[in-house]
């Protein structure tokens, strides 16, 4: 997301996207007719194989042609990732091609009040199946094993606990996901292609966003009534745990907030 213009990316107007927040939550949005079907059983190999051809043919596809092709090749075994902030337009272009789609959202215990109550919109107003995850442990029970704010001592073991591990166990029973990451975001994702292999989950990963910049994410988002998470206009771009996101200065990366200060941009999903 580029922020040259200001916090929340390339002169994205926030009135409007403050606005959206919290009109959308009154729109109801129909949802397609289109029962979900089970794909064939795959072993990883033939997922790889499926994984590479569609790299190549999809390659300059859009996020909608990208979809179409997940929503027939997987079926029920495809699963949307969404972390409630500008990704949701992901839910609502996933829904559209295959309404009752799974969308997961990791409920960590660490959010801000505005991310869950954007889980709830979102739920209320798209035709998804909405699966929250829950690490093994609640906060209480981690920081009686861990200490208190393990999240200040050792950031990575924190995500691994309550972000990756839940989110792994979870993305075994699927044959693809699907991921709001975007080549703008920092130099880690700029390599970002629409359909990918992933070989750490040994699944199908799919990136339709890839290509888009805040400001068409906001457009979307405008244009279809999609409940998006408030405190993108109150600059947070990039919006994770409470206690390790802070807002994003103008000209800043837009993951800057994340972390800051560890010299951490990633919470280890993506890598």
């Amino acid at each position: 997301m580029s922020n040259a213009h200001s916090e929340t990316g390339g002169g994205a107007d926030q009135g409007a996207l403050a606005d959206l927040a919290k009109g959308a939550q009154q729109i109801s949005l129909a949802a397609p007719t289109r029962s979900l079907t089970a794909p064939p059983e795959r072993t990883p190999a033939e997922l790889e194989a499926i994984a590479h051809e569609a790299a190549e043919r999809l390659a300059d596809a859009s996020a909608e042609e990208v979809l179409a092709w997940a929503g027939e090749t997987f079926g029920s075994s495809l699963a949307v990732a969404c972390s409630m902030a500008g990704d949701t337009v992901l839910a609502h272009l996933a829904s559209q091609v295959l309404p009752g789609v799974d969308v997961l959202f990791l409920n960590t215990g660490y959010h801000f009040p505005e991310t869950t109550k954007t889980r709830d919109a979102l739920a209320d107003r798209l035709p998804i199946t909405l699966v929250e995850i829950l690490p093994k442990q609640t906060v209480a029970q981690q920081d009686a094993e861990h200490g208190a704010k393990l999240h200040d001592r050792d950031p990575s073991l924190c995500c691994q606990l309550r972000k990756v591990e839940p989110l792994n166990a979870t993305l075994a029973g699927y044959q693809a996901w699907v991921t709001g990451v975007r080549r703008e975001d920092n130099a880690l994702r700029a390599n970002a292609q629409m359909v990918e292999w992933d070989a750490s989950h040994q699944m199908v990963k799919l990136n339709p966003l890839a290509a888009w910049t805040f400001d068409e994410v906001v457009a979307y988002a405008e244009e279809n009534l999609v409940p998006v998470n408030p405190l993108l206009a109150d600059g947070y771009p990039s919006i994770g745990c409470a206690p390790c996101t802070r807002r994003v200065a103008p000209g800043e990366d837009p993951r800057a907030g994340r972390w800051a200060g560890l010299g951490k941009t990633e919470c280890g999903i993506h890598l």
